[in-house]
């Protein structure tokens, strides 16, 4: 029953997600290297990317320049000249040997279904924005968000001190590229001036597969506690020292990372903890390891419920170091706030899914978005669509031509008949 379908909107046959996809390819054609997609922000890939982007848009009969940050922006104006808009957006910016549909997705399909209605010279009462935001992923500078904290007016200008592998700093690049450091902040736009902020994205995950559906309704987008910890024992000989006499520093950390894991594989409501990376020192094959260091990464859809889980988590290698005798420092080192999606917003993405006739389901977003940043000028909504095996960050991420389609439908519905906050109509 799921993929029931009745008369929907716009185009009768898969129109929209042949186009998608397409360029879908076109995109993913623009990379530092054929081997390994990487389009990463202020390079030759960026410029390349915005150009192709920028004429998509202005086909779309759409407005389009690149902002202050490197941003791709377009605008169909509505009935008249002038209205706030609904601004619909993703980032096209990826990671490295990345997927090709993560970012692209959101964006890609938002310019189609402003096509669409172009084509059909509909108006609407209220004007469409589309924004591709230069640098979500925050691989060149190690800081994520760029382009949509620009345009939220939040844009922290000590990162552009930050530099590269190479050794060049955002600034630097920034002038390079041909952009302003010194004029970031005309990037930003007033809170008066959107409706909602409306992303398309690949869920990332598999639960849409799970449940044989082409899309879902994100409830929010969860926080993230980030922490590195280090444990310091005693280094010693692997053939003289006494199991029952040992400070080693490994195997209290593999403790503990079996505890956080337990701990968030019991949890109720979906925490997720994750241990990235490890390092043990001296690292020889015949010593105890003296000391180890670990990353963790906790992600939950409620503050108040990954704030205690963090706190309580922290409690449980504390205990854990201290019956080892072992010295444990832990340290914040990054904490982004959950962003709920508006129930307004959800309740509109709900109908659309319905009179698409798929069964409206709603999941969280344990990666992180441009509407992290965007909840500070607008209220967040978000249409999740489903992707092969819920692989992301990866070159086998994979959206199928049908759920591209079902994607899109669900997006020019939700645009056609769109209500602001507080309409009646």
């Amino acid at each position: 029953m799921s993929e029931m379908k009745e008369a929907t909107v716009g185009p009768q046959n898969s129109s929209l997600g042949d186009e998608i996809v397409g360029r879908i390819n076109q995109l993913a054609a623009i990379s530092e290297t054929s081997e390994h997609l990487a389009r990463i922000f202020l390079t030759r890939e960026h410029r390349a990317a915005a150009d192709l982007i920028l004429t998509w848009m202005r086909d779309a009969g759409m407005l389009a320049h690149l902002d202050a940050i490197g941003n791709v922006c377009g605008r169909y104006e509505g009935e008249r000249p002038g209205l706030p808009c609904l601004m619909l957006g993703s980032h096209y910016d990826t990671v490295r040997d990345a997927g090709k549909w993560d970012g692209p997705l959101g964006l890609i399909t938002a310019i189609s279904c402003v096509a669409d209605l172009h084509k059909r010279g509909r108006r609407l009462p209220f004007a469409i924005e589309i924004t591709g935001f230069a640098d979500e992923e925050g691989v060149r500078f190690a800081s994520t968000l760029l382009g949509s904290r620009a345009v939220a007016g939040t844009f922290d200008r000590s990162v552009l001190g930050a530099k590269d592998s190479a050794g060049i700093s955002m600034r630097d690049a920034l002038s390079q590229f041909g952009l302003d450091p010194d004029n970031i902040g005309a990037a930003a736009r007033a809170r008066g001036e959107l409706l909602a902020y409306v992303e398309l994205h690949i869920e990332q995950g598999p639960v849409l597969e799970a449940q044989n559906l082409p899309a879902g309704v994100v409830t929010a987008i969860s926080g993230a506690t980030r922490l590195a910890a280090s444990l310091t024992g005693m280094a010693g000989h692997a053939g003289t020292v006494p199991m029952l006499l040992r400070r080693d520093a490994l195997a209290g950390a593999a403790e503990c990372i079996v505890a956080i894991e337990e701990f968030c594989r019991t949890d109720q409501v979906g925490l997720v903890g994750t241990i990235g990376y490890i390092h043990a020192m001296p690292g020889a094959t015949n010593v105890i390891p003296g000391q180890v260091s670990f990353t963790i990464d906790i992600r939950a859809s409620s503050d108040a419920h990954r704030k205690l889980a963090v706190a309580d988590i922290v409690r449980r290698i504390e205990n854990i170091a201290k019956r080892r005798k072992l010295q444990l420092q832990v340290d914040v080192t990054h904490e982004n706030r959950t962003v709920p999606c508006a129930p307004w917003l959800k309740s509109q993405v709900s109908e659309a899914i319905a009179n698409e006739r798929y069964r409206v389901f709603e999941l969280p977003s344990g990666a992180g978005h441009d509407g992290m940043a965007m909840i500070d000028i607008a209220d967040v909504g978000m249409v999740f669509v489903r992707c092969r095996g819920g692989i992301s960050h990866h070159p086998d991420e994979h959206v199928d031509l049908a759920d591209a389609d079902a994607g899109a439908r669900v997006l020019l519905r939700l645009i056609e008949n769109f209500r602001p906050r507080g309409s009646t109509g």
